[in-house]
């Protein structure tokens, strides 16, 4: 493993857990080099998924990518980031077991707006506001009045 500091190619791993839905196993290592610290996740990949975008476009799933519309959406909200990361797994999971290789980005986007109602009413809007597109104060009222918000 690469130390994301340096870029040395030696580092150690201290101390090793899985994660609490035993989904990943976490590592905490350090670097030989410089010394520096980092977390990693190894996580089972069942199959390769494949995204089609609204333009017709095909490209690899990232789970990363996901990541970081949850992530943005529960910006300066008080979840804990390891149910954060659970949520995360388990859409991923849910994905990966559907059977499907090819997954539209309405199937994920509506998975997301499921995930995030039942985590936080406030990250659901402003993934929502983002997903359906909102273009002024009316779209964010009528959203709310007609999910009983």
């Amino acid at each position: 493993m690469r130390c994301p500091f340096c870029s040395h190619s030696d580092t150690g791993v201290k101390d090793s857990r899985t994660t609490e839905d035993n989904a990943a196993i976490r590592r905490r290592r350090f670097c030989v080099e410089c010394g520096s610290r980092f977390t990693t996740f190894e996580r089972v990949q069942l199959r390769d998924l494949m995204v089609l975008k609204k333009s017709g476009v095909r490209v690899p799933f990232d789970r990363d990518k996901l990541a970081q519309s949850i992530e943005t959406a529960l910006h300066k909200r008080a979840i804990d980031p390891e149910r954060t990361e659970r949520v995360i797994s388990s859409l991923v999971r849910q994905l990966e077991i559907s059977g499907e290789t090819e997954i539209p980005t309405t199937d994920i986007g509506e998975m997301v707006m499921d995930a995030l109602l039942n985590l936080d009413a406030v990250a659901y809007v402003r993934f929502a506001s983002v997903y359906k597109e909102f273009n002024d104060v009316k779209d964010f009222v009528a959203f709310i009045k007609n999910n009983s918000l």
